[in-house]
Parts: structure tokens; C-alpha cells; sequence
């Protein structure tokens, strides 16, 4: 699965300020039939955006028109619970292709990366200030400058580092899967495959 290429993203934000959001929260199980990854963003977050009766539940962020964007905001520990690759699968199917919080769970994190999404982890206090900034101004917008390991609050020059696996920032810059990075050195394989006899 190739993935887009990622530099640089400036865009609004939707806020989730729940804490420990997990995954069984971002996609529920009875939605994880399905064997291939598109059509789960339309069931992101669906118990939270929807009640009982199908009816969007007004006071939940992505059912509220002012929020917008390609970045997630979320609480900290998002991505807790389950091991399920399809959490990711939702978040980025549903349009985001930015999550961050100032802590996220490993395997959540690791499932992102693989499908193209990137969790940007901050500080709490970083963290408040996206939350406050949002909240004072809906149409806040936000730098991630994936090069440069950079995130940035445009309207205060408010700027963090974050880190990245070093191979994993290659491929989210290249948009390699992990196969088509493989294919882009497959000289240099077949190099050291010929040293080798």
C-alpha cells in the first residue's frame, strides 16, 4: 500500500480533549468486518458522534460545522486499549492525516506510521495551548513540518519538536509502504547480494 507523500501540513484542527481515548472509542468492534481499509472513517468515533437512535449528537466536535481540518487533536494516551490496525485505518480514511496528544500508546502510534498517518506527540503544556487556541479561535491553524520535526501554532509563532523514527519519517516523506522502500534500494541489495557470493 503506497501512501501519500508527507512534508509539510498547515491546515485547522478538530479538538477531542477526552483523555485516554482508546481504540475500541475510535472504531468499535462490531464495524471491524470489513477486510480491506476504506469505508471506516465513516464509523470513527461513531458511539461519541452518534446516539442510540442514528441522530448526530450536536455537541461532539467532528458533528460540529466550525471544526475542520486535517489535524486531530486529541487527549492525552490516545490510541490505548486494543492492538487493532483499523483505529488508524479509520482516523486517516476519515481525512486526517495528522493526530496529536502529549502521549500515545505504542502499537497505536506504530499502526499510524504504517498507514500513513502521523501521531505528533507534544508536551502537555503544549498540548493546552492547541486546545486553548482552538477553543478561542476555531479557524486556528497549525504547521506540521515533517523535515524539520517541527509543529507550530500560526497566529502566536507557538512552536515544539517532536520525534520520529528516522525510517519512518523517510517513508512518510517518500510515501513508501515498507515494501516500497525495499524496492527503492533493491540495488543496493542485489550489491551486497553479488559481494556476498
Amino acid at each position: 500500500m503506497s501512501i501519500d507523500k508527507f512534508q509539510t501540513i498547515e491546515s485547522t484542527a478538530v479538538p477531542i480533549s477526552i483523555e485516554n481515548v482508546d481504540t475500541d472509542q475510535i472504531i468499535p468492534a462490531r464495524f471491524l468486518k470489513a477486510t480491506t481499509r476504506e469505508g471506516f472513517g465513516e464509523n470513527l468515533f461513531r458511539d461519541w458522534r452518534y446516539d442510540k437512535s442514528g441522530e448526530p449528537r450536536a455537541d461532539f466536535a467532528l458533528n460540529n460545522p466550525k471544526y475542520s481540518g486535517t489535524i486531530l487533536v486529541g487527549g492525552k494516551n490516545f490510541g490505548s486499549g486494543s492492538s487493532r490496525e483499523h483505529a488508524a485505518w479509520a482516523i486517516h480514511d476519515y481525512g486526517f492525516k495528522v493526530v496529536v496528544s502529549s502521549f500515545f500508546a505504542d502499537i497505536f502510534k506504530n499502526n499510524a506510521l504504517n498507514n500513513g498517518l502521523l501521531p505528533v506527540q507534544v508536551s502537555e503544556n503544549f498540548l493546552v495551548s492547541i486546545f486553548e487556541a482552538i477553543e478561542a479561535d476555531s479557524g486556528t491553524r497549525i504547521r506540521i513540518d515533517l523535515e524539520n520535526q517541527e509543529i507550530k501554532l500560526i497566529a502566536t509563532g507557538e512552536s515544539e519538536n517532536f520525534q520520529i523514527n528516522p525510517y519512518k519519517k523517510k517513508c512518510l516523506i517518500n510515501g513508501y509502504d515498507d515494501i516500497d522502500y525495499l524496492l527503492s534500494i533493491k540495488d543496493k541489495i542485489a550489491r551486497f547480494e553479488e559481494s556476498q557470493i
